[in-house]
């Protein structure tokens, strides 16, 4: 194998792979990645058995060929070598690359591509596709609220829901709640679920990161999906399990709603969240008459007390809440302003924006430690 590639675009299209090699393997062929030149192309293919990645890439192929190499220090060396092009060469027989880059030359040991695992096969796989862009805001919206390392393992990733020709992404750790929804043509009407695991859904994203415009093709097994976006390619095993009913925990009749300054209110959360700690996680927000104040006490720094106005004339309101749950979830809104509801101080609050998610955080104790200032909430 002999080949000669750009490598401004071989450092773009790693990316999308290389965070698949596992950190720790038992078996040492799930270090190294599949490197296929033939027809003018090359393709890198990496899995650590439960993920799966394959991407392409035009190349100056003067003799086909293929090997297998150490990913990261393949990575790390492309990434390192500063010629415009790189030059490839495994000899016939030969289990050793030898790079080329200007006036630079490397040779890297590698094992022999009859080793490598076999990647599925997706192809036949019924399927749908959506938006590259709204993939990434269904993913990113959802995974930011799911658990990584819960015992509760079908919270460690992301539930996509089809049904009705509907999309749903659901994302929890148990304290907080992200459902999006978006508008997809399905052969099928009835219900299915996916668990899609935590990196599964970071390698997605990665897939889509930079692709502004056209579209992904998603296609489903019972316990895998794919996706395809251009060139490159994705397979997950889904994670097994019941995931919770946790649709009946959005309030459907709220009995108080507000209107906030999604930005102002981010400041503020950040601002008293210093004076929080791992004992006493939570902020006090008073809604009173044209203003909401929040207040925090930590016995060990001090009392914080902030505050922004705001177009409510009802009676008092108070709940506590985790300033960098909420934090987050304001985050991933989009507009100017949001909406906050809930029915009372121990039932979950629910915040939306114009778009078709739904977030959800859990209150915590409305209690004298966590919330400082408690006479002068809205004074």
């Amino acid at each position: 194998m002999k080949v000669i590639i750009s490598r401004t675009e071989l450092t773009r299209l790693i990316g999308n792979i290389q965070g698949i090699l596992p950190s720790k393997f038992s078996i040492p062929i799930l270090a190294n990645i599949l490197i296929e030149a033939s027809d003018g192309k090359v393709i890198f293919s990496a899995t650590d058995l439960k993920i799966s990645a394959r991407v392409q890439i035009d190349a100056n192929v003067i003799h086909e060929g293929a090997i297998t190499l150490p990913g990261r220090q393949f990575f790390q060396l492309i990434r390192e070598m500063t010629a415009q092009e790189v030059e490839l060469e495994c000899k016939e027989g030969e289990v050793v690359a030898y790079f080329k880059g200007g006036s630079s030359h490397f040779r890297i040991n590698g094992i022999h591509k009859s080793a490598f695992p076999e990647l599925p096969d997706m192809s036949k796989a019924p399927s749908f596709s959506l938006a590259q862009k709204t993939l990434k805001e269904m993913l990113t919206k959802s995974l930011f609220a799911a658990a990584r390392e819960d015992s509760r393992h079908v919270l460690n990733g992301v539930l996509m829901r089809i049904e009705k020709n509907t999309a749903t992404f659901f994302g929890t750790d148990g304290k907080r709640l992200a459902k999006v929804r978006t508008p997809v043509l399905v052969e099928e009407e009835q219900k299915k679920d996916y668990l899609l695991p935590f990196k599964g859904c970071e390698e997605m994203i990665k897939m889509v990161r930079d692709e502004k415009e056209g579209e992904v093709s998603i296609r489903l097994l019972p316990n895998q999906v794919g996706l395809t976006v251009g060139s490159s390619s994705l397979v997950t095993l889904l994670l097994v399990g019941n995931y919770p009913d946790i649709e009946s925990l959005i309030p459907t009749l709220p009995a108080k709603r507000f209107t906030l300054h999604r930005e102002e209110l981010m400041s503020l959360l950040k601002q008293v969240a210093l004076f929080t700690s791992k004992t006493a996680l939570s902020v006090r927000l008073a809604f009173c008459s044209n203003e909401l104040t929040l207040t925090a006490a930590n016995n060990e720094i001090g009392d914080a007390k902030v505050a922004m106005p705001i177009d409510y004339a009802g009676e008092k309101f108070e709940i506590a809440l985790n300033p960098f749950h909420f934090h987050d979830i304001l985050r991933h809104c989009e507009d100017e302003t949001v909406t906050f509801e809930a029915t009372d101080s121990h039932d979950p609050g629910l915040i939306t924006d114009s778009s078709a998610a739904n977030f959800i955080i859990m209150p915590m104790r409305l209690d004298a430690h966590a919330a400082g200032y408690e006479l002068n909430a809205c004074k």
